[in-house]
């Protein structure tokens, strides 16, 4: 049986579709079966992998409103065991077509619930923001994963989230859990840097994950070419530290 992961962040630029895609992909690298969904109206876990955007595809929309299943909108990727469930601009108006709707919250925990069985793991892409689509995320998740940028503002809205985990918890689903927390974007030679990853630290205690994501401008560069970095240029900084987080997310439990 898999394991679903909401990764969010409702602060945008941290890093967290790049943590999803390459995440993933080296989950995928290790024979285990992998699925993306893209809740993100924007589409970047999408395009990120080389699915270019089409108003005709069956996407997250489609699977949230009930006008198609779960796995009529699955298409596999370049990497191998790695499929997603795409996103399309549609989404961007999903929430208000929701709030009519009964059981809003749940339509996506309803409609993927059944995938766990052909997957080890199916992360789910969010919003950066904290909205129905990211409590669908939430309700449809065993766990959360929330990458964190090494920055000044980093701290900013974290209450918020958790506050949002802990309403979900406790409203809609209580199996809901903390996996993790990646520190991204991180230069050690920053102080900066240094002090927020120990402000995270104080905060999630063990939660946190040793390894950190370095700033490095091959993961910016990847999604361009539709690649995760690790494909990308595979001896780079980041490919190396998204190897290792895979590595030390695997030996925690899973």
């Amino acid at each position: 049986m898999g394991r679903i992961i909401a990764i969010s962040n409702q602060k945008g630029g941290v890093g967290k579709t790049s943590t999803c895609i390459n995440l993933a992909a080296g989950i995928a690298k290790k024979d285990k079966k992998v699925l993306i969904v893209d809740m993100d109206a924007q589409g970047n876990a999408t395009t990120g992998l080389g699915i270019g955007k089409s108003s005709s595809r069956v996407s997250s929309y489609d699977v949230l409103i009930g006008s198609a299943s779960a796995k009529q909108a699955i298409i596999e990727t370049k990497v191998k065991n790695l499929d997603i469930l795409p996103s399309s601009i549609d989404l961007a108006g999903a929430e208000v077509e929701l709030v009519t709707q009964s059981r809003r919250e749940k339509r996506l925990a309803l409609a993927i619930r059944g995938l766990k069985e052909d997957y080890d793991f199916i992360f789910i892409d969010c919003p950066p923001a904290i909205g129905l689509l990211t409590i669908n995320a939430l309700a449809a998740a065993d766990g959360v994963l929330i990458p964190i940028q090494s920055e000044y503002y980093a701290l900013e809205g974290l209450s918020q989230l958790m506050n949002t985990v802990k309403l979900v918890k406790k409203a809609l689903n209580p199996a809901l859990e903390i996996d993790g927390v990646v520190i991204t974007m991180y230069d050690g030679r920053a102080l900066i840097s240094r002090q927020i990853r120990e402000e995270i630290t104080k905060f999630f205690g063990d939660k946190v994950f040793e390894t950190v994501i370095p700033r490095n401008i091959r993961v910016s560069e990847a999604p361009s070419y539709g690649v995760p970095v690790i494909d990308h240029d595979k001896r780079c900084r980041g490919t190396l530290g998204y190897l290792a987080l895979t590595d030390e997310f695997l030996s925690r439990r899973f």
